[in-house]
């Protein structure tokens, strides 16, 4: 964090003195620009005596844009190219890189920076400034670095058009794009702020867009969480405990057992700035996505970075991470099996235990609980396992799954992915359960206060409860549109729908905040199975467990009752009226039922549709989808495609969520292609798939994980708190003990 300065008025000089001035001095020495620059609106409090420093490739529009701002602040604006480099040399930079060479070229520009010094002041850098690391370690230390981030085609018909031919790095044999490209990642290295720019952007909008920024880098204060059950009343009386990024992250549930929320909704993209991510890699759209959604002073932009880098790596098979394949007629695939346990769950579970491991206190050992209907607990126990040893010691994962709810192959996945942090308890009961359980868990502050004092250990949550969950399923979802932009199905602004296989709510309310960001989303049509509880509630209002019990399907994790996303949907809808929302959950919890009021409702299917599908219709829909296509969908997905057929109008593409591989559904995938009787084991199950040589090959993360022969066993109990809480302490006494 940097603080924010007031200075007292100094006496008026013009910018052409002031520019005369400073670099006369600044040339045969260090110059402390404080003292000489001009009067100061209140606006200059926004950098006191910390520079911005615009950098980017050449074309970037730097100097430009840093007059614009420079005017807007009433501050010193300096470009390096012009003001220091060549008023060093006495000659041209082209004229310069010409005499002396690419390589002493880069050492000159950097002995400059270095020699180099301003405060309070706006600075262009030149492209290859960022190439000199002891230089930009120089100038950070009393800058704000904003990277004007332009696509690199944009770059290339800006150069073309201003008749630039060569740059610092080119050679026979080496084009200007690859040079841009090999920039980038100098440019990824230095940045504190990003701020995109697509190719018809003026550079007024660009300078409104890197104030904007720079206000939000230094008021991180303003963007912090609530609950879904705080009044509006109790916020304005609890200011001085204000929830950021990190403590919800921390924290996983709020006090009063709502679910958190950020205050002052997601960020919005412009078209132009979705635009500018067609051509990029997921990895590079998930970072700019998550910087806008993660504010720096909670995790530093160069960190997101190492940990999205380390996330979907070598981790994820397929190179592109979450592909979309086109299946038939206007159905496409967002394929999110890829990932090393085979599910959508790798998305989000790959960050999430290196975004908790950075931002919990070092002070305190922390146990995060999980609950899972199947893909959660594999997922949860491989991301926190590769952390690094010295997080493992201090952080721990116990994962409760219902011992008869789940299918063999997830069931074995999560007992062979235990490790020396990381448990699985079978519960002899259902999901619901098990997530209530871990809900009554968070809420009661005797028991959570006794593990703290007595042991030193925390609890936090890695369901999607916790508001780090949902985020990088955000970004899927956005990347799945930009994909078809790019594949030239779709032009930029023309609306798709999404069809996901919907059970906690979590990434069905993912894709509705990735709308409500900018992507061009129609319809979100929610797909159940039998336990089709969403369904009745998406088309009538009524939310009603009396009566129904869970019902065991192939696809076991949508078997699911009380989805608990959906609260934070609700709370979004009712304007944040968190007094409504802990009325509609009271009464769920003490009557079994709720109903929304009809203006609630009308909003509610402005957004969503909803259907369902049997388990013979599952079952059917795998057989003829292979039949036509090749392709074979696992129960989920089947169940998705089931409720698309039927409910979409296709007069636009419908993008349906492909969850998890088929070959953690075995038996159910077996059966539905009629292939034989299923009476062996998880490895047999795989291994029979396997010998079907027209089937496409099984997941390689599940062959691996089930041939291993670590930890076979684990902990079975009963559906009792008593029980569950008796198995946290004796995990905590022997982990952190």
């Amino acid at each position: 964090m940097f603080h924010i300065v007031q200075y007292r008025p100094l006496r008026l000089i013009t910018q052409k003195s002031l520019s005369s001035m400073c670099f006369k001095l600044m040339l045969s020495r260090p110059v402390a620009f404080a003292q000489i620059r001009k009067s100061w609106f209140s606006s200059h409090s926004l950098i006191g005596n910390k520079n911005i420093i615009l950098m980017g490739p050449p074309g970037a529009g730097k100097t430009t844009v840093g007059r614009i701002v420079g005017q807007k602040l009433d501050c010193p604006v300096i470009d390096i190219d012009d003001d220091v480099l060549e008023t060093t040399w006495n000659m041209s930079v082209s004229e310069k890189l010409r005499d002396v060479g690419n390589e002493q070229f880069l050492e000159e520009e950097g002995k400059a920076l270095l020699k180099f010094s301003a405060s309070g002041s706006v600075i262009s850098l030149t492209g290859s400034n960022p190439m000199h690391s002891a230089g930009m370690q120089h100038m950070k230390k009393n800058g704000i670095v904003v990277y004007l981030d332009v696509p690199t085609t944009v770059i290339m018909n800006r150069l073309k058009s201003m008749k630039v031919d060569r740059i610092m790095g080119q050679s026979p044999g080496i084009s200007l794009k690859d040079i841009l490209q090999f920039r980038k990642q100098f440019y990824k290295r230095w940045y504190d702020i990003r701020v995109l720019c697509g190719g018809d952007v003026a550079a007024e909008v660009v300078a409104e867009k890197v104030l904007d920024a720079v206000k939000r880098y230094q008021n991180s204060e303003l963007e912090t969480f609530i609950s879904t059950r705080s009044s509006r009343s109790g916020r304005s009386m609890e200011k001085d405990s204000c929830k950021y990024f990190s403590d919800v992250v921390t924290e996983g549930l709020a006090p009063d057992g709502g679910l958190f929320v950020p205050e002052k909704g997601l960020p919005k993209f412009t078209a132009g700035e979705w635009q500018s991510l067609i051509g990029a890699t997921y990895i590079e759209r998930a970072q700019v996505i998550l910087e806008r959604c993660i504010h720096p002073a909670d995790i530093p932009a160069s960190k997101l970075a190492e940990i999205i880098g380390t996330a979907y790596g070598e981790n994820f098979t397929c190179s592109k991470i979450a592909p979309v394949r086109h299946l038939a007629g206007n159905q496409f695939l967002l394929e999110l099996f890829h990932g090393p346990t085979a599910s959508f769950k790798d998305f989000a579970l790959q960050m999430v235990p290196h975004i908790f491991a950075y931002c919990i206190p070092r002070s305190c050992n922390y146990l995060v609980l999980v609950a899972t209907s199947g893909d959660t607990g594999s997922a949860v126990l491989d991301g926190f396992s590769r952390l690094h040893d010295t997080d493992k010691q201090r952080i721990a994962v116990m994962n409760f799954f219902p011992e008869d709810g789940v299918s063999p192959i997830q069931k074995s996945q999560m007992i062979c992915c235990q490790k020396e942090n990381a448990w699985s308890v079978g519960v002899k009961s259902d999901f619901d359960f098990c997530q209530a359980a871990i809900k009554q868990i968070f809420t009661n502050s005797d028991y959570t206060g006794f593990l703290t004092v007595e042991y030193g250990t925390a609890l936090a949550a890695a369901n999607s409860i916790n508001w780090a969950r949902l985020l990088p399923q955000v970004v899927y979802h956005a990347s799945a549109y930009l994909d078809l932009v790019h594949q030239d199905i779709i032009p930029f602004g023309s609306p798709v729908d999404v069809c996901i296989p919907t059970g906690n709510f979590g990434n069905i309310l993912a894709a509705l905040y990735a709308k409500m960001m900018g992507i061009p989303v129609r319809k979100c049509i929610c797909a159940s199975n039998e336990n089709n509880v969403l369904t009745d509630f998406i088309r009538t209002g009524v939310y009603d467990l009396r009566g129904r019990k869970l019902i065991p399907t192939f696809s076991p994790a949508v078997d699911i009752l009380k989805s608990s996303n959906l609260e934070r949907y609700l709370h979004l809808i009712a304007n944040e009226d968190g007094q409504l929302v802990t009325q509609l959950y009271n009464q769920l919890e003490n009557q079994g039922h709720f109903q929304l009021q009809k203006d609630l409702l009308e909003k509610l299917q402005q957004d969503l549709v909803a259907g369902w599908c049997s388990e013979e219709d599952c079952l059917a829909a795998i057989h003829s989808v292979y039949s036509t296509t090749g392709y074979i969908l696992d129960t989920h997905t089947a169940v998705a495609k089931v409720v698309a057929d039927r409910l979409q109008d296709r007069t636009c593409p419908i993008i349906i969520s492909s969850t998890a591989h088929y070959s953690k559904f075995a038996p159910a995938i077996l059966r539905a292609l009629r292939i034989a009787e299923i009476n062996q084991n998880p490895l047999s199950q795989l291994h029979l798939l396997s010998s079907y040589s027209p089937l496409p090959p099984v997941h390689w993360g599940l062959l691996e994980t089930l041939k291993k022969k670590g930890n076979e066993d684990h902990q079975v109990c009963a559906a009792d708190m008593s029980m569950l809480m008796s198995h946290i302490e004796t995990l905590i006494q022997n982990h952190f003990m």
